[in-house]
């Protein structure tokens, strides 16, 4: 359902980007013809004025209720009936080009009647300094004596630099959906690599669980054996099985919920506890562990109340604790600091351990992830106990930062929202 569901949210996504796609270049296509519209008005009305500026003075009338002929999108023919002079021609054809705002350049020809051709008057420049010489041919139109023709080279560049707002919003759009189109595949292949490693991560704890339940039931029947317990060191090697077995099941149940939990959110059943009794249960249970390791508590109040689940808040605090006994060469000594400020409780484990460099400390928190040093190679574990611990907080509101100590070690501080 959840595929299906996201499958329909990225093809409409997708719909709705092209939709709006399609409409912006239909948009511009429009617009494109209304700027070309616009300025062959302007031009018609510009060229009808030179017209009737040329028979200004003359005893002539003009018989000719539409001289001005488009035969192109860039080309008009006006046709005078009368002698008129070139520079004349040119100096009105720019006067009412300026006043008609249109700032393209053009070039004129004239129909000379006594060589029966059309002779090129000049490349007029608006928008530059200076003239360039070109000879462009123009062709010559039938039935008509005293004519000039006017034609647009850069038209169409003209017109697009007009519509500049228009291509800039057209690419943006298309930068958006190539966009959009990359990280729908990126997402997509990035779902498909992690469910494969989920996967994988369950098929192997699964497979590695059937004989390591064996080992362990064989190990615990042996170890019961008279045999056995009359032998001092094979008793001790049996507990070593067992131990390191129980050890790696341990392992194997935290990838398999940080596996789970990467797939549906963890379980939080929350309850009003003390958490005083809770911390000093688990240091028990650590210094079980960790015979060597001094764990202390330092609380303005023992009445300290939190609402948690039970069961994760313990799992919390002992795998802060186990990272700080493991990542110490000398004897572990342990602060539980647990205090309020204001509205927020603090609990900060301040241990005297290795530390963390500081390019690294903000990577701590990601699954996976371990600190390369010497320490770390000789530490068994898989880079999920903080990821866990930092999974646990999120899921509470609950903030959680870690920071080097002065001296050594460093600690580890949880932001719990706290109200009386």
């Amino acid at each position: 359902m959840k595929i299906n569901r996201l499958n329909s949210i990225i093809l409409l996504g997708l719909i709705a980007i092209i939709s709006i796609l399609v409409a912006q270049l239909l948009w511009t296509k429009e617009a494109f013809t209304l700027e070309q519209k616009k300025l062959s008005q302007k031009a018609h009305i510009a060229l009808l004025e030179v017209s009737r500026k040329l028979y200004e003075g003359t005893d002539h009338e003009h018989s000719c209720q539409n001289p001005v002929q488009k035969i192109s999108n860039d080309y008009y023919i006006v046709n005078i009936e009368n002698d008129f002079e070139p520079d004349i021609l040119e100096f009105y054809l720019k006067s009412e080009f300026k006043k008609m705002n249109i700032t393209t350049d053009f070039e004129y020809a004239m129909y000379n009647c006594q060589s029966d051709e059309m002779v090129y008057g000049d490349y007029v420049s608006l928008s530059k300094k200076g003239k360039q010489n070109k000879t462009v041919y123009f062709p010559k139109h039938k039935n008509l004596v005293y004519y000039f023709a006017v034609r647009f080279p850069n038209e169409t560049t003209y017109l697009f630099s007009s519509m500049r707002f228009w291509f800039v919003l057209s690419t943006a759009l298309i930068l958006i959906l190539l966009i959009y189109v990359y990280s729908i595949f990126k997402l997509l292949q990035q779902k498909k690599y992690s469910e494969l490693q989920r996967d994988f991560i369950n098929n192997m704890t699964h497979e590695f669980k059937t004989p390591l339940s064996s080992i362990l039931i064989a190990s615990k029947y042996l170890i019961e054996q008279n045999p056995i317990k009359e032998d001092k060191k094979l008793h001790t090697y049996t507990d070593i099985i067992i131990n390191q077995s129980n050890k790696l099941n341990n392992h194997i149940e935290k990838i398999l919920n940080i596996a789970k939990s990467d797939y549906a959110p963890l379980e939080i059943k929350k309850e009003t506890v003390l958490i005083v009794p809770i911390i000093e249960e688990t240091i028990e249970n650590i210094q079980l562990k960790y015979p060597e390791a001094s764990v202390k508590i330092e609380t303005t109040s023992k009445d300290f109340q939190i609402e948690t689940d039970v069961f994760h808040f313990h799992n919390l605090v002992y795998n802060l604790l186990d990272n700080a006994v493991k990542y110490c060469t000398e004897k572990p000594e342990i602060l539980v600091q647990i205090s309020q400020q204001n509205q927020t409780l603090k609990l900060a484990f301040v241990d005297n351990g290795i530390g963390i460099p500081v390019k690294n400390i903000s990577f701590i928190f990601d699954k996976f992830y371990r600190v390369k040093n010497e320490k770390s190679n000789e530490v068994n574990g898989f880079g999920l106990g903080l990821y866990y611990v930092k999974e646990i907080c999120s899921l509470q509101n609950w903030k959680i930062k870690a920071e080097n100590n002065q001296e050594k070690g460093i600690t580890i501080t949880l932001s719990i929202p706290y109200k009386k």
